[in-house]
């Protein structure tokens, strides 16, 4: 009977075990096709950002901004990566203007780009609510 258990309760590890790096790889591979967009659009970006003045990164700022909180509107994950991109670059200027700010501009830059498409969904899908 002790034996039954035991091969019961190993079976049950075993099966959430095999579950979670599923779900885990599954997880993975979303992040990475986010990663290659977001790369692609930071090199597409780049030049173009590091050489916004204020006024210009004030103007991409707030237009994500009263985009991103009007509830009739849902941005694209290409949109929502590229706003979320220029942001994060613009911190690399930032951190070349103040450099005693670089690290905060590093922190930004940071932020910015953890910024997640699903996570923005959500909020999008609560808004409606």
């Amino acid at each position: 009977m002790n034996k039954m258990k035991l091969i019961q309760l190993f079976s049950v590890m075993l099966f959430f075990t095999f579950s979670f790096w599923s779900v885990n790889a599954q997880e993975k591979i979303v992040s990475d096709n986010d990663m290659l967009l977001k790369e692609t659009i930071y090199n597409e970006n780049r030049v173009k950002v590091l050489n916004f003045s204020l006024k210009d990164f004030d103007a991409l700022f707030f237009e994500f901004f009263d985009k991103k909180s009007n509830p009739n509107l849902v941005l694209t994950k290409e949109e929502f990566y590229t706003y979320t991109i220029q942001i994060a670059v613009f911190s690399d200027r930032l951190a070349a203007l103040y450099p005693d700010q670089k690290e905060i501009a590093a922190e930004n830059k940071k932020k910015w780009f953890a910024e997640n498409y699903e996570d923005y969904l959500l909020s999008k899908a609560s808004q409606k609510k």
